[in-house]
């Protein structure tokens, strides 16, 4: 209240000795996140209102950002966020107006660092934290303080509600996890943010306080316990429903195609594997395409045996030499499947009473008895 006076004592005097309107007072630069708000105080002024202008210095030329404002402060954050800039502030009056008052800012190193988020959540004697880091003003939301600053860390420290000892650490990544704690417990914690190349601290956060919690990891045993329970129960759904799949593809197959079952005694037959072995040699694979035809051998006759009247037109062998016939019967027989040649043996006394003299030196012919082959003549 003093001070209020004796500046509006002052103004009064300045304007009643010099006619001059009095400068703003008490200029100051507020930035937290590059929030920057140029701030001042009104000097007293006896004749009226007074307005102010604010600018700052771009390419050797000011530019005006307020114009012909009532309010003690103005907005900078559109400004560039690296660099030292000029900024300056006068008071007007009518056509009249006061010296400008002149500050410097550098927003990336004079900016306070606001205080970042903090997300608790306590599991099993621990605390999981996760923080946020500040974000930018006039910027899209994932910018924020973290991505202007390469050294940014997190200064935490917590400490048990009620007591003064506090325990601080360093994390350098957005989640945390304080472990060991005391069961049931309440743990206060507050961070802030820290740039370890500039040896620039932030503003602490609210404390945030979380309870822990109790272990309720189960033992090994129990956990050994459930899965071998958990195996059997499994081992024994997949053999009931085998047994279902079974059943039921029996019934099926029963209903759409029942079997013809064989008789008792060809089970017991083809059981035997004696049997077996027999039917299998008894049936060799045939080709019906094959035809054969029997044939019999007819032994040598004696020299003194007789011709047959009926046999005129059958071969003769010479005296003392036997001849053979090839008789073969009509019949069509599969390959594999044909029957064995017969030899017939007579003895002189037969064929002699059967056939006549014989011519002499006679070669022995070979007559085929079948209808579909041609005999062969004895030469003259």
């Amino acid at each position: 209240m003093a001070r209020s006076l004796r500046s509006w004592l002052g103004g009064c005097l300045l304007v009643s000795a010099l006619g001059m309107v009095p400068p703003p007072e008490n200029v100051r630069m507020n930035s937290v996140n590059f929030r920057n708000i140029l701030q001042w105080e009104s000097p007293a002024f006896p004749k009226g209102n007074l307005t102010f202008r604010a600018q700052y210095q771009s390419y050797r030329k000011f530019q005006d950002i307020c114009t012909s404002t009532a309010l003690t402060e103005c907005d900078f954050s559109s400004i560039s966020k690296y660099g030292d800039h000029t900024l300056r502030v006068r008071a007007e009056f009518e056509d009249e107006h006061s010296d400008w008052v002149n500050i410097t800012f550098c927003p990336v190193d004079d900016t306070v660092i606001g205080p970042p988020g903090l997300q608790v959540e306590a599991l099993a004697n621990s605390l999981h934290m996760r923080f946020l880091a500040p974000q930018i003003e006039n910027e899209p939301e994932t910018w924020t303080m973290r991505n202007i600053y390469d050294s940014w860390t997190y200064n935490v420290q917590y400490w048990k509600n009620g007591s003064d000892e506090k325990y601080p650490i360093a994390c350098q990544y957005d989640f945390e996890v304080l472990r060991n704690l005391q069961p049931r417990t309440t743990y206060c914690i507050q961070v802030q943010g820290f740039l370890p190349d500039r040896n620039k601290t932030g503003e602490w956060s609210e404390a945030v306080c979380e309870e822990t919690t109790i272990d309720e990891t189960p033992s090994p045993w129990i956990v050994a316990i459930v899965l071998a329970a958990s195996v059997c129960v499994a081992f024994l759904l997949l053999l009931g429903c085998s047994a279902l799949v079974w059943c039921i593809y029996k019934k099926t197959k029963y209903a759409f195609s029942p079997g013809n079952a064989l008789p008792q005694h060809l089970k017991e037959f083809l059981g035997h594997p004696h049997h077996s072995r027999l039917l299998f040699f008894s049936f060799p694979p045939s080709d019906e395409d094959e035809v054969f035809d029997k044939l019999s051998i007819i032994t040598e006759v004696s020299g003194s045996s007789k011709p047959n009247p009926g046999d005129g037109c059958s071969p003769r062998t010479p005296s003392g030499q036997g001849s053979f016939e090839l008789v073969s019967e009509g019949g069509t027989h599969s390959a594999g499947h044909s029957d064995p040649l017969l030899l017939t043996s007579a003895s002189d006394d037969d064929q002699s009473n059967k056939q006549g003299p014989r011519p002499p030196k006679q070669t022995p012919n070979l007559e085929l008895s079948d209808a579909g082959t041609t005999s062969e003549q004895p030469k003259s």
